[in-house]
């Protein structure tokens, strides 16, 4: 029994280190895991708050460039209203009196694509006043005036 007790004991021994020893391992490998698993939730918190201050400034800096592009474009479209103008003097000659008056006509444009019909408006004139003045007066459009006569006309060519 003595010499089974003496070859046991040495294997017991060693099995009983073993287990320590994987214990002891065990217990390094969870301490570890559990300092990497805190740097992991650090970084996914930095992470994280980064990516919500980068969406928050993104959507500001988004809705900018929305704002940017609706200015550009509004600008682009009122840049190709054009405003056309005509005017010409009537004389109406009732029995005794000649009546003289200014007949303005304005219509919008955008590119050659007419807006609105030709909008009239007449005025009468005194002996003397100035036409061109009248007229700038009588406008409606609030706009640099395009007029019909200083546009420039097309020329055909000779064959």
């Amino acid at each position: 029994m003595e010499p089974l007790f003496w070859i046991l004991l040495p294997a017991f021994a060693a099995v009983g280190t073993g287990l320590l020893a994987w214990f002891v391992m065990q217990s390094r490998m969870e301490v570890l895991l559990a300092q990497q698993r805190e740097q992991l939730a650090e970084s996914r918190g930095g992470l994280d708050a980064e990516r919500r201050a980068l969406e928050g400034s993104l959507e500001t800096a988004l809705r900018a460039a929305e704002a940017t592009a609706k200015l550009e474009s509004l600008e682009n479209f009122l840049g190709e209203l054009r405003v056309e103008q005509r005017h010409y003097t009537r004389e109406n000659r009732m029995l005794m009196q000649n009546r003289k008056s200014v007949v303005l006509q304005e219509r919008m444009y955008f590119r050659n694509i007419p807006l609105s019909d030709w909008i009239e408006h007449e005025i009468a004139v005194e002996e003397g006043a100035d036409v061109t003045r009248l007229v700038q007066d009588m406008t409606i459009f609030d706009k640099g005036v395009v007029s019909i006569a200083d546009a420039p006309r097309p020329r055909k060519a000779l064959a």
